[in-house]
Protein backbone atom coordinates (compact mmCIF):
# COMPACT_ATOMS: atom_id res chain seq x y z
CA UNK A 1 0.00 0.00 0.00
CA UNK A 2 1.29 3.68 -0.99
CA UNK A 3 -0.01 6.93 -0.94
CA UNK A 4 1.04 9.26 -4.23
CA UNK A 5 0.61 12.96 -3.37
CA UNK A 6 0.52 15.58 -6.57
CA UNK A 7 -0.98 19.05 -7.53
CA UNK A 8 1.71 21.18 -5.23
CA UNK A 9 3.32 24.54 -7.35
CA UNK A 10 4.31 28.23 -6.89
CA UNK A 11 1.16 30.52 -6.87
CA UNK A 12 0.73 34.06 -6.07
CA UNK A 13 -1.29 35.47 -2.69
CA UNK A 14 -4.80 35.26 -3.61
CA UNK A 15 -4.63 32.50 -5.86
CA UNK A 16 -5.70 28.06 -5.61
CA UNK A 17 -4.48 24.94 -6.03
CA UNK A 18 -6.08 21.51 -5.91
CA UNK A 19 -3.65 18.93 -4.02
CA UNK A 20 -4.60 14.88 -4.76
CA UNK A 21 -3.79 11.64 -2.73
CA UNK A 22 -4.28 8.57 -4.31
CA UNK A 23 -4.15 5.36 -2.29
CA UNK A 24 -3.01 2.17 -4.21
CA UNK A 25 -2.17 -1.29 -3.12
CA UNK A 26 -4.10 -4.15 -1.72
CA UNK A 27 -6.96 -2.25 -0.35
CA UNK A 28 -9.33 -3.48 1.69
CA UNK A 29 -10.75 -0.28 3.29
CA UNK A 30 -9.95 3.08 3.77
CA UNK A 31 -11.03 4.83 7.04
CA UNK A 32 -9.76 8.53 7.87
CA UNK A 33 -7.36 10.52 5.24
CA UNK A 34 -6.23 13.74 6.27
CA UNK A 35 -4.29 16.44 5.17
CA UNK A 36 -1.25 17.50 6.81
CA UNK A 37 1.53 20.37 6.37
CA UNK A 38 4.93 21.63 7.30
CA UNK A 39 6.24 25.23 6.92
CA UNK A 40 9.52 26.31 7.07
CA UNK A 41 10.86 25.92 10.50
CA UNK A 42 7.30 24.89 11.66
CA UNK A 43 6.00 21.64 12.89
CA UNK A 44 3.87 19.75 11.43
CA UNK A 45 0.09 20.41 11.64
CA UNK A 46 -2.98 18.94 10.41
CA UNK A 47 -4.67 20.71 8.05
CA UNK A 48 -8.03 19.11 7.23
CA UNK A 49 -9.59 15.46 7.84
CA UNK A 50 -12.31 13.42 6.51
CA UNK A 51 -13.75 10.57 7.56
CA UNK A 52 -15.45 7.37 6.09
CA UNK A 53 -18.65 8.52 6.03
CA UNK A 54 -17.64 12.29 4.91
CA UNK A 55 -17.48 14.17 8.28
CA UNK A 56 -14.97 16.94 7.54
CA UNK A 57 -12.85 18.90 10.18
CA UNK A 58 -10.21 21.73 9.39
CA UNK A 59 -7.89 24.07 11.19
CA UNK A 60 -8.99 26.98 12.27
CA UNK A 61 -6.66 29.32 9.96
CA UNK A 62 -7.90 27.60 6.76
CA UNK A 63 -11.49 27.16 7.27
CA UNK A 64 -13.46 28.85 4.32
CA UNK A 65 -10.69 28.90 2.11
CA UNK A 66 -9.99 24.75 1.94
CA UNK A 67 -12.01 22.00 1.39
CA UNK A 68 -11.10 18.48 1.61
CA UNK A 69 -13.46 15.89 -0.22
CA UNK A 70 -12.72 12.30 -1.01
CA UNK A 71 -13.64 9.68 -4.57
CA UNK A 72 -13.63 6.69 -2.73
CA UNK A 73 -13.84 4.74 -6.21
CA UNK A 74 -10.90 5.78 -6.77
CA UNK A 75 -9.29 5.22 -2.87
CA UNK A 76 -8.06 9.38 -3.42
CA UNK A 77 -8.71 12.72 -1.41
CA UNK A 78 -8.54 15.98 -2.29
CA UNK A 79 -7.80 19.57 -1.03
CA UNK A 80 -9.04 22.16 -3.11
CA UNK A 81 -7.48 25.61 -1.46
CA UNK A 82 -8.60 29.03 -2.63
CA UNK A 83 -7.38 32.64 -1.99
CA UNK A 84 -3.77 30.74 -1.15
CA UNK A 85 -1.52 33.37 1.22
CA UNK A 86 2.30 33.25 1.88
CA UNK A 87 1.93 31.65 5.10
CA UNK A 88 0.38 28.61 3.63
CA UNK A 89 3.29 27.83 2.14
CA UNK A 90 4.89 24.38 3.38
CA UNK A 91 4.86 20.98 2.23
CA UNK A 92 1.65 19.23 2.31
CA UNK A 93 1.74 15.47 3.31
CA UNK A 94 -1.51 13.20 2.80
CA UNK A 95 -1.81 10.41 5.49
CA UNK A 96 -4.83 7.48 5.45
CA UNK A 97 -5.74 4.75 8.22
CA UNK A 98 -5.96 2.01 5.77
CA UNK A 99 -6.77 -1.91 6.22
CA UNK A 100 -4.95 -4.21 3.57
CA UNK A 101 -6.23 -7.27 2.15
CA UNK A 102 -5.70 -10.11 4.01
CA UNK A 103 -5.08 -8.28 7.05
CA UNK A 104 -7.42 -7.90 10.05
CA UNK A 105 -5.78 -4.32 11.12
CA UNK A 106 -5.25 -0.73 10.77
CA UNK A 107 -2.27 0.79 9.87
CA UNK A 108 -1.30 4.77 9.04
CA UNK A 109 0.27 5.18 5.71
CA UNK A 110 1.68 8.75 4.74
CA UNK A 111 2.32 10.49 0.98
CA UNK A 112 5.42 11.83 0.16
CA UNK A 113 4.37 15.61 0.22
CA UNK A 114 3.37 18.00 -2.29
CA UNK A 115 5.40 21.47 -1.69
CA UNK A 116 3.27 24.66 -2.00
CA UNK A 117 5.26 27.96 -2.10
CA UNK A 118 2.33 31.29 -2.20
CA UNK A 119 4.67 34.15 -3.17
CA UNK A 120 4.43 37.07 -5.55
Amino acid sequence: VQLQAYGGGLVPPGGYLRLSCAASGNIADINFMRWYRQGPGKQRELVAGINAVDNTDYLHSVRGRFTISRDSAKNTVYLQMNSLKPEDTAVYYCNAKIRAQSADWWSPYWGQGTLVTVSS
